[in-house]
């Protein structure tokens, strides 16, 4: 199916505002108004999550503070703590991990797996285990009645009904939505599911109930935000104006993107991607004065050899490490370091960390530093003059290059340009494109 799937359930968790949630801990009143994350950095960054009250005054995720305040002046602020929200977030996950479920989920408050190998063990019915899920997260998430549950036979039709099932538990309400997605003929297949905040949509349904959702919907995927905005400004305003263009017309102007997105406006997406089970070492250290620059240096330098020192790293080289912090002023700072390439040099691995605390918003008075995942064993040393063969190194570079954005963008974001009749007439017989070989 050129890369596409269609399984028969896709069940979608979202957790509108999970993030906001999260911070406010017990004070779930403060949702009630106007709140938002504060930015790290009010000169370049714009506010993080917001509430629904934040964005019925025009305050949203980006807006710069000042612009914030001014639109809203009674506006909140809660300090960003990223490693507070990732931590309860993978509770989460590992609770929906425990029950049988393969979870895939790039961002807090949302999660996808497939139910079809978990029905046999809820009595093959989808309401008892949407049912055991809502329970089971209740020691995490809080707030049951936050979560939604979207069912539908491809992600991003799931995450679409998700981000539509009412909070409200009567049918009326369902079916309603359902009537005005899909028309009165096919509103009875929809919403069928007796729980709260649910909504189903069964696989003959998928087309329709997407024709009607704005075009807007795909930038929820990051890859097409861009392609969205474009299709935006043709006057593509629905998901079925998208679906009704031709295949081949779109693949021409938009490439890869216009294809994905031309699959997604039809219901079908691209396989599940379940997370893989952590792996994660870490070291932190306590700063006995936050302000000081060489102390910071010093104790990464420290962080560095310890994690270097683990016997859980049996060997391997570093390939993705984050570097967190626990702030004076209040909650948490968090960043990302990938090398190009793996590496257990440690002079290296202390630059690029040296780097990254220029971002550091406050003094902190903790440290921490945790590996997400390792490389190869043996990692790459300087060749010696005369015995090194150029060309094995170049190969084995670009193969790693390859591997390492094929996973993290798929499968199918690396092509190449293959000659398959250089003497056609017609100039797109004359190459094709097909997956770049990992070797």
């Amino acid at each position: 199916m050129d890369g596409f799937e269609q399984r028969r359930l896709i069940v979608c968790v979202l957790v509108p505002d999970f993030e906001l949630a999260a911070l406010v801990g017990g004070r779930e009143r403060l949702l009630e108004g106007p709140l938002a994350v504060a930015p790290s950095d009010p000169s370049r960054q714009g506010v993080g999550a917001v509430s629904p009250p934040a964005r019925a005054r025009g305050v949203k995720p980006g807006t710069k503070l000042v612009e914030a305040l001014a639109r809203c002046p009674e506006l909140r602020l809660v300090p960003p703590d990223p490693e507070r929200v990732g931590a309860l977030w993978g509770a989460s996950l590992d609770t929906l991990e425990r029950l049988g479920a393969q979870v895939e989920s790039d961002l807090p408050g949302l999660a996808f797996f497939a139910a079809d190998g978990l029905l046999c063990l809820h009595d093959g019915r989808l309401e008892r285990l949407l049912a055991t899920v809502r329970k089971e997260l209740r020691g995490t998430v809080g707030d049951v009645g936050t979560v939604r549950f979207g069912v539908a036979p491809a992600r991003f039709v799931a995450w679409t009904a998700a981000m539509l099932a009412p909070a409200r538990r009567d049918r009326e309400r369902r079916e309603l939505i359902a009537g005005k997605l899909l028309g009165t003929a096919a509103a009875g297949a929809v919403g069928a599911s007796p729980l709260p905040a649910t909504l189903v949509v069964p696989p003959a349904s998928c087309a329709r109930f997407l024709a009607s959702q704005p075009v807007s919907l795909l930038a929820l995927r990051p890859e097409l935000q861009t392609t969205a905005a474009l299709l935006e400004q043709l006057g593509i305003a629905t998901l079925g104006d998208l679906a009704a263009l031709p295949r081949a017309a779109l693949a021409e102007r938009f490439g890869p993107e216009g294809l994905l997105a031309y699959e997604l406006a039809r219901g079908r997406d691209t396989a599940l991607l379940p997370r893989r089970p952590p792996e994660r070492i870490a070291e932190s250290l306590e700063l006995p004065e936050p302000g000081c620059r060489f102390q910071l240096e010093r104790a990464l330098t420290m962080l560095v050899e310890r994690i270097l020192a683990r016997g859980e790293r049996r060997g391997r080289s570093l390939r993705v490490l984050v570097l967190s912090a626990l702030l004076t002023s209040g909650g948490s700072w968090r960043v990302r370091i990938v090398p190009r390439r793996p590496t257990a040099d440690s002079e290296l691995l202390c630059t690029l960390l040296a780097q990254s605390l220029e971002s550091l918003p406050s003094p902190a008075e903790r440290l921490t530093l945790a590996v997400e995942e390792f490389g190869p064993s043996n990692p790459e040393q300087p060749a010696i003059s005369g015995l090194h063969n150029h060309q094995e190194d170049r190969r084995r570079r670009l193969a790693e290059a390859v591997r390492q954005v094929r996973q993290a963008l798929g499968p199918e974001a690396l092509l190449r340009v293959f000659e398959a009749d250089p003497d056609a007439r017609v100039p797109e017989r004359r190459a094709l494109l097909v997956p770049y070989p990992e070797r």
